[in-house]
């Protein structure tokens, strides 16, 4: 047998069953894999695997990639193979249900015209004009078309839910209901004031463009079964036939987006005579069943992320730490809702908390900084100067919530119903519910400016608050399986210890810079000094002092530049040493430990068969 094997017909009986062995497998294991990746990047979630089981009819997807024009961009080119490898994933798990097309579009080609007819955003790479496709289009049986315009490579965690959202919007092509239910004139009204009627708000005008809007009454008694999603602004005082109508729409699944607030400053409306002015609104008793709570009569103020406004005319701008602009330091980067947003403006917003013991999972979308603290609502009620308030800031150091996303199994808070209705239903297996703790937010003032133009009301917004509404509302619109695919994980991993060293030199550089700007400043006053008593027809000559003080300020200069070099050299230094320990493991280390256990196993199997 061993002749055999080291024969040459051995040698090529082994060749013919390798060859055979290959074939094989590569047929009886197409869609075999093994994603070994930390975060299973290459494995589509099981929210995806529900959505494509639930399809009807066959989806075709276009992908469209320039390779040949991409042929130097190496980044973007890995970036459309792991695209090409997801769409295929989609492929194998909808059996047959979803037709992939992989499309490289010449210039000047049907191809190109294809993807321009599609809507495709073709991006230049070149001076000359070339340009570069890079997204996906899909068709369903009855022509309606769906595109993700770009892939953009910055946005890779949200692929999958990209991708998804498509294939989910061919297959259900009709446009969402979103029941309106508001205690303040979204939709225009009446201004006794001024005697003139009041346009809609703007962030009204641009949903309706996305979505079909069903204006519900205050007093509604039933949420009917076409709305998709149920959109609260500002819910004041709503009667108990109300709130379990609400109660139970969320219940059988129904999706919630409700924006409360302790302090509403668009609610000019007059309270019971003899009683103040109610600007508040709540769910507490639904709130409360479902795992979280508003505090009440308490405003967030941040000395952080106060808005500096103006105090009229001839006057300075103070800082009011009730209104806030919130960078994307303060937005959940990891949620579809809010993730990319740049600002958000709040105006005396309010505090989210979770409940303890609570079924739900409460996840902070918008969140303070740690300069913050609670405020009595009723501080802004007769509030006049709001330079008052940063002076009576005293930060707590916690952050607060001021959205939330909550998930998850909870209970009715009508478990014996109310008169005339007590069958119910009691609890349910997962709500889906965004709370935002300001109404505010959405008035025409706090995030776009509005220009009539030839009759036409032309936005232009300066904050995100429209945005992360309408993505909210677009992403509480699909199925619970889709709202659960939300963000993956990152497909590059980042060198940490490299970017740990790279940060610490470059603060080390900055107090450098900072130490030489702030001689250069000295030095300059000591020179204007010296000016102001040199004889005015010599200004052009230097006194002994000054060229003595510019030859100090020049010996400084080289002795700072030389230092700031040598932290650049650390720098290098660190790295590098890093980059020499990393190739040692690698190639000595790795290797010798492996020679030793070969070494060992060798001496262990001849010890034994002695």
């Amino acid at each position: 047998m061993k002749r055999l094997m080291y024969s040459g017909v051995g040698l090529l009986l082994l060749a013919a069953a390798f060859l055979a062995f290959n074939m094989v497998s590569g047929l009886a294991f197409t869609n075999a894999r093994l994603d070994l990746t930390e975060q299973k990047l290459y494995t589509i979630s099981d929210g995806t695997r529900q959505i494509l089981r639930e399809l009807d009819e066959p989806i075709n997807l276009h992908f469209y990639f320039s390779d040949k024009a991409a042929k130097d961009l190496v980044a973007l080119r890995n970036y459309a193979r792991r695209v090409e490898e997801m769409l295929k994933a989609y492929e194998r798990a909808a059996d047959g249900k979803i037709r992939l097309r992989l499309v490289d579009p010449e210039p000047f080609s049907e191809d190109e015209d294809k993807a321009s007819a599609f809507g495709l955003q073709a991006v230049p790479i070149t001076q000359g004009g070339e340009q570069l496709y890079f997204g996906l289009a899909g068709t369903n049986g009855v022509d309606d078309t769906q595109v993700i315009p770009f892939f953009q490579p910055d946005q890779e965690e949200f692929l999958e839910y990209e991708i998804s959202r498509l294939v989910q919007s061919l297959a259900n092509p009709q446009r969402p209901v979103v029941g309106v239910l508001s205690g303040l004139a979204v939709n225009g009204g009446f201004d006794f004031a001024s005697q003139q009627p009041t346009p809609p708000w703007m962030f009204m005008e641009e949903i309706r463009q996305l979505f079909q809007i069903e204006s519900l009454k205050t007093d509604v008694d039933l949420i009917p079964d076409n709305v998709s999603v149920l959109l609260l602004i500002h819910p004041k005082n709503l009667p108990e036939q109300t709130l379990y109508a609400i109660d139970q729409f969320v219940m059988r699944g129904g999706k919630l987006l409700a924006f409360v607030d302790p302090h509403s400053e668009a609610d000019t409306g007059m309270g019971m005579p003899g009683e103040g002015l109610d600007r508040a609104s709540d769910l507490e008793p639904l709130f409360q069943a479902w795992g979280l709570r508003l505090v009440p009569d308490q405003v967030v103020g941040d000395g952080r992320y106060g808005m500096a406004v103006g105090m009229g005319q001839g006057q300075a701008p103070v800082r009011h730490v009730g209104w806030l602009n919130l960078d994307a330091s303060a937005l959940d980067q990891d949620d579809v809702s809010t993730a990319g947003l740049e600002v958000l403006t709040y105006a005396s917003g309010g505090i989210l908390e979770p409940l303890e013991g609570a079924s739900t999972r409460f996840l902070p979308l918008v969140r303070s900084s740690d300069n913050a603290m609670p405020f009595s609502a009723q501080r802004f009620a007769m509030l006049r100067n709001p330079g008052e308030l940063i002076r009576e800031l005293k930060p707590t150091g916690e952050r607060y919530t001021l959205a939330a996303r909550v998930q998850g199994p909870a209970k009715t808070a009508f478990p014996d119903g109310i008169e005339g209705r007590k069958d119910g239903l009691k609890e349910a297996a997962n709500i889906n519910v965004i709370a935002v703790a300001d109404v505010d937010m959405l008035t025409d003032r706090m995030w776009v400016q509005v220009q009539d133009f030839f009759g036409q009301r032309m936005p232009q917004p300066w904050a995100d608050n429209a945005g992360f509404a309408i993505n909210a509302l677009d992403n509480l619109a699909g199925s619970d399986a889709l709202i659960s695919v939300r963000s993956r994980g990152r497909y590059s991993r980042p060198f940490v210890v490299v970017d740990a060293l790279q940060r610490d030199a470059e603060a080390r550089f900055r107090q450098k810079e900072e130490a030489l700007q702030q001689r250069l400043a000295e030095t300059e006053q000591q020179l204007a000094a010296l000016q102001q008593n040199q004889d005015p027809t010599k200004l052009l000559e230097l006194s002994p002092e000054q060229q003595a003080a510019v030859q100090r300020f020049l010996q400084e200069k080289l002795k700072i530049r030389k230092e700031l070099r040598e932290v650049r050299f650390q720098l290098n230094a660190d790295i590098e040493a890093l980059g020499r320990t990393l190739k040692m493991i690698n190639i000595a280390l790795v290797p010798a430990l492996l020679t030793l256990g070969a070494l060992a196993l060798a001496l262990w199997r001849r010890r034994r068969r002695g």
